[in-house]
This record gives C-alpha cells, sequence and structure tokens, in this order.
C-alpha cells in the first residue's frame, strides 16, 4: 500500500509537471498545472474504483464499450451521407459508447470465463476460496480456534488490521480484565496462524471515512464478497440488512446443544432464585439457563424436574419445568432402590435372626 500511494504521488507530479511545461491549448503555465493534477486525480480514482471491479465485469464493459462504438461508426455512416450535423455523430458515438460499456458491465457477471481455459481458468479457482472476515468479539471469545482445530472451517481466514489495532488497543487498556481479554485475543490469533491447514491473511484495507469497526467490516465484506464470522448479536443484524453474510459462533452453539421434548425430566441444581413469584434458576453444563417452577424453596439442591416448554432464540436457548414433590420422591426412590447394598451398611433384623438360627442349628 505504501508503494502504491508513491506510485500514485509521482504520476500525479509528472503529469502536472508536463501540463505546465507544455501548457497546451495556449492556457497559462500555472492554470494548465491545475489541469494537469485534477486530470490526474480523476484518473487516480478511476484506478482505485476499477480494483473493487471482479474480472468479469472488467471484460463485459471492454466488450460492451467496442460493440457500441462499433454501432455509432456505423450510424455514423449513415448520418454522414445524409449530410447530417458532425456534432450529431459525436454525440451517438458517446452514446452509444456509454450504453455499451455500462450495459456490458452489469451483464458481465454472466460470463463463464473458466470455459475459456488458459488464464481464464484461474478466475474460477480463485473464486471458489471462500473468504471468513473474524470479528474482534469472535477472536476474543476463542471458540473459533477449537472450530478451526476440527476442520470444519475451509477456505481463507481473513483479519484486517484495524481488527488487530482494536486488539491492541484491548490489550494494552488500564482496566485489567480489559487488558486480559485483549491479550487472549492475540493468543488466540497466534493459535490460529500456526494451524497448518488454514490460511490466513493479514488485509492492509482500511475506510476512513467509517469510524465503527462494525461498519469497515462490513464493507471490507462487500469488496471480498465474502462472510463475516462474529458472535455480536448487533453486527449480525446491521450485516443481513446490508445484504452480508454472517456466521454466527453463538447460532452454532446453540444448534450443538442437545433437544429436550416437553415432558422429559432431567435433574438440575437450583443455583438461584427466579425473577417470578417461586421460580427457581438452574443451569446445565453447556450454559442453558433452566427456569423452574415450584422451586423457590429448593435453592441450593439438586431436585428431579419436568420440562414444560423450550424457548429457542438467537441470543441461546431456555427450558422451563416444573418441579413435582411426587416426581422427585419416586426418583430418588428409584435411585436408593438401584444402590447396591454396601458392606458397611448395616442389614435387616430379619436376615439377622435368620443367620443366627442357622448357626445354632
Amino acid at each position: 500500500m505504501f508503494d502504491l500511494a508513491i506510485v500514485r504521488a509521482v504520476f500525479v507530479l509528472v503529469l502536472a509537471g508536463t501540463a505546465y511545461a507544455v501548457h497546451p491549448f495556449g492556457t497559462a503555465p500555472w492554470l494548465a498545472a491545475l489541469g494537469g493534477f485534477l486530470l490526474a486525480a480523476v484518473i487516480i480514482l478511476f484506478e482505485i474504483r476499477l480494483e473493487k471491479v471482479s474480472l468479469k465485469r472488467l471484460i463485459g464493459a471492454a466488450i460492451g464499450s467496442i460493440l457500441g462504438i462499433l454501432g455509432a461508426f456505423l450510424i455514423s455512416l449513415v448520418l454522414g451521407r445524409a449530410s447530417a450535423e458532425p456534432f450529431l455523430s459525436l454525440a451517438v458515438l458517446l452514446w452509444m459508447a456509454y450504453v455499451g460499456l455500462v450495459v456490458g458491465a452489469q451483464k458481465g457477471d454472466m460470463l463463464n470465463l473458466a470455459a475459456l481455459g488458459g488464464i481464464f481458468g484461474g478466475e474460477k479457482s480463485s473464486s471458489k476460496k471462500s473468504y471468513k472476515i473474524l470479528d474482534t468479539s469472535v477472536i476474543i471469545d476463542g471458540r473459533i480456534a477449537d472450530i478451526a482445530e476440527t476442520g470444519f472451517l475451509d477456505g481463507v481466514l481473513v483479519i484486517p488490521q484495524f481488527v488487530l489495532h482494536e486488539l491492541q488497543l484491548v490489550a494494552d487498556s488500564a482496566d485489567s480484565m480489559k487488558r486480559n481479554r485483549g491479550r487472549r485475543g492475540l493468543d488466540i490469533l497466534q493459535r490460529i496462524q500456526k494451524m497448518a491447514h488454514l490460511n490466513v491473511q493479514i488485509v492492509e484495507e482500511d475506510f476512513p471515512q467509517t469510524r465503527e469497526v462494525d461498519m469497515k467490516l462490513i464493507e471490507l465484506a462487500k469488496i471480498y464478497d465474502c462472510k463475516v464470522v462474529t458472535n455480536d448479536f448487533n453486527l449480525n443484524k446491521v450485516a443481513q440488512l446490508h445484504g452480508v453474510e454472517v456466521l454466527n459462533i453463538n447460532e452454532l452453539a446453540n444448534s450443538l446443544k442437545p433437544i429436550v421434548l416437553p415432558g422429559e425430566t432431567m435433574r438440575v441444581f437450583i443455583l438461584k432464585e427466579g425473577k417470578e413469584y417461586n421460580q427457581g434458576v438452574a443451569y446445565l453444563d453447556d450454559g442453558t439457563m433452566v427456569v423452574v417452577d415450584n422451586a423457590r424453596r429448593m435453592i441450593s439442591k439438586t431436585v428431579d424436574i419436568s420440562v414444560t416448554s423450550v424457548l429457542q432464540t438467537t441470543a441461546g436457548k431456555m427450558i422451563f419445568g416444573k418441579f413435582d414433590e411426587r416426581l422427585h420422591a419416586a426418583a430418588a426412590g428409584a435411585e436408593r432402590h438401584e444402590r447396591p447394598l454396601r458392606k458397611s451398611e448395616p442389614q435387616p433384623l430379619a436376615n439377622l435372626g435368620h443367620e443366627k438360627t442357622t448357626i445354632e442349628s
């Protein structure tokens, strides 16, 4: 990026200096230099815009403009024999070239360059690369490294430079909690880079006109035509509004949780009091919240409950259940019945009497 900026600056100076020395159309040297500077700026802006255009659109635009110019030439022949105004022929030429350029660029995505083979065959193979941009939150979360180790992630993982800058700011924070989170994110990135089956790329593209990191991620995803990997609920919604695909780690974790159906029984540890009257709250091993009715007095105890309903949201899964003393007593009785008798436990009196009788006889 720095070398390209130097080349662009040299191009602007050369074009402005040439215009100052030649001063075409009899203009003043300083005015010609200003015109050369503006022309160079327009050319650079056009070049920056072309970087974002795919090869198919470039080829389509070129073919469309050539066909437009050819059509304008044929029309100008007819107008020339009719002794029409020369400006009319020039207007038709510009009009046909513009229409061919725009239409060809729009229809360029329909071209199948891979069928031509050769250097165009690489366009299809390169398009097969699935780019995925990692968000700051998903890097700090750390589960992305575990998913990558299982081989479920393919393609190229893109780490924007502004995301690394944000991680560095968090790691250098005065708050100890934020500092630990930032350092954890940097450690996760190093762990991902060491995975041999992954291709990790750090891109330098930035958007100075955009201040929010989330909007920068969305703009970068539009350029690369790729997906954003995150666990941020707000970024998920905003990206969907902009037409950008999102891979949400939380949704993946929710889909892997065990399915619980209403009517099933489960054993939970009542941890705290619920918001509603006579409710208790428990948590499963995967963090799923379980709201239990009639369990307020069973806090700090393990009880058996009956599942009444399951609520699935984008933020997670919630299980609602009901504590029934009869169900709990039945489950406890069954557990005592299945438990084997230990040697240290006292035997029933009936058995002791039977053994004594056997010895005396």
